[in-house]
């Protein structure tokens, strides 16, 4: 097969998605390495349909790799994951309507295209959480105490762009983070990045019923096939904080030929998932026997 993976600057030199690169190729596949933010693009011919069997996003929030991803959707070409799906949870005011609007445990979501306009919100709302529409990778995430401390972050909030803002769900400090891929879920805990502590490092842990449930569901309400969930135990219950499309899949046992395989998987089927899908969807806790494909010849990786 031949792949093409879309790759961030940010992401040039980290395992993920690098080590899943070196897994196709060394199973007989042909990988092309497109540098979205730093390319001259021949769009005509880039997209040419059937030049690749699948497309692949690995790429940070507002950069311009999303929209190549759309012009191959747009083409009919495969893409992992589905382009408008991606579009669903990176756009932060999109994914608070979807997955509210469908049942999933998200907190109350303020949306605001200027910062001043926070200030509107009742004071017994606070402590919030503020962060861009558009952030990724823990960027700009404000912990605000009170109307009063808001006041002082306007003018570090003045630059971000679409804004928004959900109330402070108490928790221990920190996250639990499900990783979706191929079929199975995988959980870790991590230091929240509202309450940083060096002395806590990611490790896995024990996978609720009811958490492995909601990630699903997250899976089955954006129409992601690869994808990660931010979920904090609340006095509540479990509340989504966020999801990634192709995250780190850190501590994810034999990560690399995992998404390998499901990349693999997806660009056979053809499944592009233009919409979010309707059906159940099952997931397994345990790990799962993976069988990688029969190399074939005439592979390679090419960087454009």
């Amino acid at each position: 097969m031949r792949l093409c993976f879309l790759v961030e600057e940010q992401y040039r030199r980290d395992g993920m998605p690098n080590d899943v690169v070196r897994r196709l190729i060394a199973l007989g596949h042909e990988v092309d390495v497109v540098r979205p933010g730093g390319s001259l693009l021949r769009m005509s011919e880039l997209m040419e349909t059937g030049t690749h069997d699948a497309w692949v996003l690995k790429t940070v929030s507002g950069g311009p790799g999303l929209t190549l991803l759309e012009a191959a959707a747009a083409f009919g070409l495969t893409t992992v994951n589905d382009a408008r799906s991606i579009r669903g949870v990176r756009d932060k005011v999109l994914a608070a309507a979807i997955g509210r609007g469908r049942g999933l445990p998200l907190p109350p979501t303020y949306a605001v295209a200027r910062p001043e306009l926070l200030a509107e919100i009742p004071a017994a709302e606070y402590p919030l959480v503020v962060k861009p529409a558009d952030g990724s990778s823990g960027r700009a995430v404000h912990l605000v105490s009170s109307p009063a401390r808001l006041e002082t972050l306007l003018p570090a909030l003045a630059g971000e762009g679409m804004l928004i803002a959900q109330p402070y769900v108490p928790n221990s400090g920190t996250d639990i983070k499900v990783y979706a891929v191929g079929g199975e879920l995988f959980a870790t805990e991590r230091c929240s990045p509202l309450h940083p502590d060096p002395s806590v490092r990611e490790r896995q842990v024990p996978l609720s019923a009811e958490v492995a449930a909601i990630a699903a569901q997250v899976g089955a309400v954006y129409g992601l096939d690869l994808y990660g969930v931010d979920v904090l135990l609340g006095p509540d219950g479990p509340v989504v904080v966020d999801v990634n499309d192709f995250p780190s899949f850190r501590q994810v046992p034999d990560a690399a030929a995992r998404v390998a395989d499901a990349i693999l998987r997806l660009a056979r089927s053809g499944n592009s998932g233009t919409a979010p899908r309707t059906g159940a969807v099952t997931w397994t806790l345990s790990a799962a026997r993976t069988t990688s494909p029969t190399p074939a010849e005439g592979s390679g990786v090419r960087g454009v």
